[in-house]
């Protein structure tokens, strides 16, 4: 009976031990508990904010992407991505644009044997691809990794420069022949002055039907061809000066067209004129505009001779061309073409390719069109025809200096514009190129 008493408080104590050591392992559990859920929240939190992160990352990338992809795009610059094994992995709009092909028919392709196909190669001197002159260079494209070698192949459309290479080079050999020409005229022309004085003189003096005065006339009608000859050769080394104003548009271009009625005339030509309504003026020399418009007619007439389309145009040119408001006259015809070989010496004096040419009809008319502050070019494929295209400023109505404000009816005159006039009158006789 004592034995069973006195284990009773044993077992409580026991009990409340195990209960004791229940509890504190309870609270060790909801401390545990409550810590794992804190971490768990505050993972939540870290993925959560590390998710916003990346999804930022992702965007910014994209965005990155598709910027560095825009600029790739817009560059006028010709683009090839090429790699280890030489094959096209990516092209730009521009290079497409060159090449005539689109992304999917360079793509796989090997670089080489594209440019090979187009006659042009990888090497840093210009190369005509087309009515294009381009330049064509290679880079290493670097890359993080260090494997592979893939490189990019660029494109760059050099023809501006090379146009402005050739207007130097043209301009420094014309300044020259320029020079020696105009001392050589007027030299030649004070001797040639006594020579038809004294011709006129047998004229008047011989008897009307004698052969000696048949003669004379032969010689005076030589010394004013001549004389014709050289009036050109000095209207092409004239100083730039003249008296410019506002000329209406469609009768400069129609009267310049009926003076070459005598080539147009001989052969089966459509004419077509196309005048921009917007551009009712043209801020320019009546007479030597004219002379321009002329000798490109006749010379577009005589490269159809089996007939053809001659078409002038008149349209608004781009401002940033001559970094000032400016228009644009196109002479096209779709006759034999010129030879690429002669393209760049086609403004050159005395040079022609006809056998009754003069060669100073193209050199007057860059003359005259330079002395305007313009710039003429020309673009041309054998058998397909031949464009002059003249770009001339065309300031504001009213605010060009020396403004002469000129109606259809009443044009300005001067002794200059009489001259000009003259040679208009005689251009059948001298007009070959």
């Amino acid at each position: 009976m004592t034995t069973a008493t006195t284990g009773q408080p044993e077992e409580r104590d026991l009990l409340q031990a195990a209960f004791r050591s229940f509890d504190e392992a309870a609270q060790t559990l909801q401390q545990s508990y409550t810590a794992l859920t804190a971490r768990v929240e505050q993972m939540d939190v870290e993925l959560a904010d590390s998710n916003e992160a990346l999804r930022r990352q992702l965007c910014e990338n994209e965005a990155m992407r598709m910027h560095l992809n825009g600029i790739l795009e817009s560059l006028s610059t010709g683009v090839l991505v090429v790699d280890e094994r030489e094959v096209i992995t990516r092209s730009n709009l521009a290079a497409e644009a060159m090449f005539g092909a689109t992304e999917g028919e360079l793509r796989n392709r090997v670089a080489s044997e594209v440019l090979t196909r187009l006659g042009v190669s990888v090497c840093d001197r210009p190369q005509r691809l087309g009515q294009t002159v381009v330049s064509i260079s290679q880079v290493p494209l670097r890359k993080d990794s260090n494997g592979g070698s893939s490189h990019l192949i660029l494109i760059q459309d050099v023809t501006r420069i090379y146009q402005l290479e050739e207007q130097l080079q043209r301009k420094d050999r014309l300044a020259a022949m320029g020079e020696l020409i105009g001392r050589i005229a007027h030299e030649v022309r004070n001797p040639l002055g006594s020579v038809e004085l004294f011709a006129s003189m047998l004229q008047r003096d011989l008897e009307h039907d004698s052969s000696a005065k048949r003669y004379a006339e032969q010689i005076s009608q030589a010394v004013q061809s001549m004389d014709r000859l050289l009036a050109n050769l000095l209207l092409y080394t004239r100083p730039a000066r003249m008296a410019r104003g506002w000329h209406f548009s469609e009768p400069l271009i129609h009267d310049s067209i009926k003076l070459a009625a005598h080539a147009i005339t001989k052969v089966p030509i459509e004419i077509r004129v196309d005048i921009d309504p917007d551009i009712a003026s043209l801020w320019c020399h009546d007479g030597q505009m004219k002379q321009v418009i002329l000798n490109l007619v006749v010379n577009a007439v005589q490269a159809m001779p089996n007939g053809g389309r001659l078409t002038v145009s008149l349209q608004k040119e781009l401002p940033q061309t001559l970094g000032i408001p400016s228009v644009r006259l196109t002479v096209r015809d779709s006759g034999v073409g010129i030879d690429p070989d002669h393209r760049s010496r086609v403004f050159d004096p005395f040079f022609t390719t006809k056998d009754e040419g003069t060669g100073l009809g193209l050199a007057i008319v860059y003359s005259i069109v330079d002395a305007h502050q313009g710039r003429i070019d020309v673009h041309s494929t054998i058998g397909q025809g031949t464009t002059f295209t003249i770009i001339l400023p065309h300031p504001p109505v009213g605010s060009a200096s020396g403004e002469i404000q000129v109606s259809e009816g009443k044009e300005y005159e001067s002794d200059e514009d009489e001259h000009i006039n003259c040679e208009l009158a005689l251009a059948e006789e001298w007009l070959h190129e």
